[in-house]
């Protein structure tokens, strides 16, 4: 019996959607086995899981770890350590050193996907000129990163719409560039996003993006990269690099950088929250609404540490990629 279990594959976006939703993998695989030959959805393989655990309910669930959504305070946490209009690292200077491989100028335009709080792409406005259109899952983030830019004086030049990536034909122009800083991953269908991207892209277009990716698909049985997954705002979908470059190349693209610059990330982290603690220090003194920001910075503070953590171990990575759109042909 439990070769047979060990023998059934279960395919990669069902192993993410269990994780996020907090199943268990050997309860996936018995559930395939005992459906074999029989037409089942992910969400029906799910619902059957969940029948047959309240009939055989022993105790309570005791994993706690939640999603971290993108509320007000977590976005006021999230800048007093990364900056302003900043969800992640890299700031100024690491996107302006970064984007000099997309070559843009003022007369150009760029979409931006996961553009997230918006500070990367005012940034790409104030050095080069270009126009943005950035996209965003996060309808909160999307909301503050146009307050923001309006703040900046750049609400004509970069603008963010909320985004839907199962939605058909999202983008409605096309652009001479395309940047996405780690947000691929947390689209469900890398294939349709980045074929999405090729086509809203003019020809001799540029794509840069940065993302995470696994070291193989075993990286998803652990435990500390399972807690990850469930703890991002919006369930992910990491694959490993190789899928992304094949995805690129699928799509009409060839792939000019392909690079691991996970060293790099793990650095900006660290450099990044060394100052927490004078962060917290100075919220401390502030009463009760202060004591509140510091918990959800102590949270923040330990979601980024164990997924430093990850990236150190080699279990995830960031890979960084440009890929071209060549003229295509009369």
């Amino acid at each position: 019996m439990a070769d047979l279990v060990e023998e059934i594959k279960v395919p990669l976006k069902l192993r993410l959607r269990a994780w996020w939703h907090g199943y268990d993998l050997e309860d996936i695989k018995l559930r395939l086995m005992a459906q074999a030959g029989a037409a089942m959805s992910d969400a029906d393989i799910l619902a059957a899981i969940d029948k047959d655990k309240a009939q055989n309910q022993t105790g309570p669930d005791t994993d706690k770890t939640s999603a971290l959504p993108w509320d007000k305070i977590r976005v006021e946490m999230t800048q007093l350590i990364w900056g302003d209009g900043y969800c992640g690292p890299g700031g100024r200077k690491h996107v302006i050193d970064m984007c000099k491989l997309l070559s843009m100028d003022s007369k150009m335009s760029a979409i931006v996907l996961g553009a997230g709080l918006g500070g990367p792409a005012r940034v790409l406005t104030e050095e080069f000129g270009v126009w943005i259109t950035g996209y965003e899952q996060s309808p909160e983030l999307s909301e503050q990163a146009n307050e923001l830019s309006k703040k900046a004086g750049l609400e004509k030049k970069v603008v963010v719409h909320p985004f839907d990536p199962a939605k058909a034909s999202p983008f409605d122009r096309k652009y001479e560039r395309a940047f996405s800083k780690e947000a691929l991953y947390c689209f469900p269908d890398k294939d349709k996003i980045i074929k999405e991207t090729y086509n809203t892209l003019k020809d001799n277009a540029l794509f840069l993006l940065t993302d995470y990716v696994l070291s193989d698909i075993s990286s998803l049985e652990n435990p500390d990269v399972q807690k990850w997954l469930k703890q991002e705002a919006f369930q992910p979908y990491p694959v490993p690099s190789k899928t992304i470059t094949t995805a690129l190349e699928k799509a009409g693209f060839t792939i000019r950088v392909n690079e691991d610059v996970s060293k790099e990330y793990v650095e900006l982290i660290e450099q990044s929250w060394a100052k927490a603690k004078t962060v917290a220090e100075h919220l401390t003194g502030k009463g009760p609404e202060g004591l509140a920001a510091v918990k959800t910075l102590m949270v923040e503070a330990e979601f980024w540490a164990l997924r430093a953590k990850l990236i150190k171990s080699g279990l995830i990575g960031v890979h960084r990629f440009l890929a071209h759109k060549a003229a295509q042909p009369l």
